[in-house]
C-alpha cells in the first residue's frame, strides 16, 4: 500500500494537468438532475437505465460504468439534500488535501472496483448482482476523511456536534449491519448465494478504501508503545545511518536535500524550503509541499 501510494503521489507530481477539478461538484449536481428527472418519469424506469446491471453491459450498455454514482440512494427530498451536502463537504475537503489528480484516481479506483466485483460475481455465478448507486463509494470517502482528520467536529442534524472519528465508527456498524440484514435475506440456495454478492458490496468499498488510506489508519490505531518505540528506534538508529549515506551520495550527485515524493532538489530549486519528517523511519526530506502530505516511511 505504502509503495502504491507513492507511485500515485509521484504520478499526480509528473501529471499535473490531471484529474478532474471539483470532481465531488459534478457528482452532486448529476444526483440532483438523476432525482429531478425521476419525479417526473411515471414509468420508474429512468433510475434503472442508470444502474449497473452486469448483464447489461455485457450486452453492449457500457454507459452504466459511469452512470450509476448519479443514482441518488435515498427518495426522501431532506436527507438527499443532506446527503448531497455531506458528500460534496467531504469530497471537496479530501481534494483540497490530495489534489484533484489523487482525488480522481481514488474516485475512479473505486468505481472500477465495484463494477469489476459485480462482473466477476456474475461471470463466476451467472446471478446479475447489480450496483444501484455510489452509496458506499461515498461512504468509503467519508471514511478516508475521518482518517485524515479524526478530531474534527461536525454538526449532526445541524445541532449536535461531534468528532469524524465517532461518527465513523457509527458508519462501520452500518456496513456490518447492512452486510448482515442483505445476507440473511436469502434462505438458502442460489438465494443466499445472490444475498451474498449484494452483501459483499460494502466490503468493496471498504477495500478501496484501504487500499489508499490503509498506511494512515494503522498509523493511528497503532498502539502509542509500539509506535513510541519505532518512532524511537528511527530516530537514534536509522536516522543516523541513513544520514550518513543519504548524505554521501547527495553530496555525490551534487545536490544537499531532495524531495522524497516529486524529487526535486534544492540545486534546481534553490528558493524551495525543504524539512526532514520526524514520524518517517530513516532520513527523509520533502519539499514544503509534502512535509505534510506523504505516506511516512516505516523501513
Amino acid at each position: 500500500m505504502r509503495s502504491l501510494n507513492q507511485k500515485i503521489d509521484r504520478f499526480c507530481w509528473d501529471h499535473p494537468r490531471f484529474g478532474i477539478p471539483r470532481l465531488m461538484l459534478f457528482i452532486v449536481g448529476g444526483n440532483i438532475l438523476v432525482y429531478l428527472i425521476s419525479m417526473m418519469d411515471t414509468t420508474g424506469t429512468f433510475a434503472g437505465l442508470l444502474s449497473f446491471q452486469p448483464a447489461l453491459f455485457c450486452r453492449g450498455q457500457i454507459w452504466r460504468l459511469v452512470t450509476f454514482v448519479f443514482v441518488p440512494n435515498t427518495s426522501g427530498i431532506l436527507w438527499l439534500a443532506i446527503s448531497l451536502y455531506f458528500y460534496y463537504f467531504i469530497g471537496s475537503s479530501l481534494e483540497n488535501a490530495w489534489g484533484a489528480g489523487r482525488f480522481t484516481i481514488y474516485y475512479l479506483a473505486g468505481m472500477a472496483l465495484t463494477c469489476l466485483y459485480s462482473l466477476i460475481f456474475y461471470w463466476i455465478t451467472k446471478l446479475p448482482v447489480p450496483v444501484t448507486s455510489g452509496y458506499y463509494l461515498n461512504m468509503s470517502l467519508f471514511f478516508a476523511f475521518a482518517t485524515l482528520w479524526p478530531d474534527q467536529m461536525v454538526l449532526l442534524f445541524f445541532f449536535i456536534p461531534l468528532k469524524m472519528k465517532w461518527l465513523a465508527w457509527a458508519d462501520v456498524a452500518l456496513f456490518a449491519v447492512d452486510f448482515i440484514r442483505i445476507l440473511t435475506s436469502g434462505a438458502r440456495g442460489v438465494m443466499f448465494t445472490f444475498a451474498l454478492g449484494l452483501a459483499l458490496i460494502p466490503v468493496v468499498a471498504v477495500g478501496n478504501y484501504l487500499l489508499f488510506c490503509g498506511d494512515w489508519l494503522f498509523d493511528r490505531i497503532r498502539p502509542s508503545r509500539v509506535k513510541g518505540r519505532a518512532q524511537q528506534r528511527a530516530r537514534t538508529i536509522q536516522f543516523k545511518q541513513a544520514a550518513k549515506k543519504a548524505q554521501a551520495q547527495q553530496q555525490a550527485q551534487g545536490y544537499t536535500r531532495k524531495c522524497a515524493v516529486c524529487g526535486r532538489t534544492d540545486r534546481d530549486y534553490p528558493d524551495l524550503e525543504f524539512r526532514y519528517c520526524s514520524r518517517c523511519a530513516g532520513y527523509h526530506c520533502f519539499c514544503i509541499d509534502h512535509i505534510n502530505n506523504h505516506v511516512h516511511f516505516t523501513e
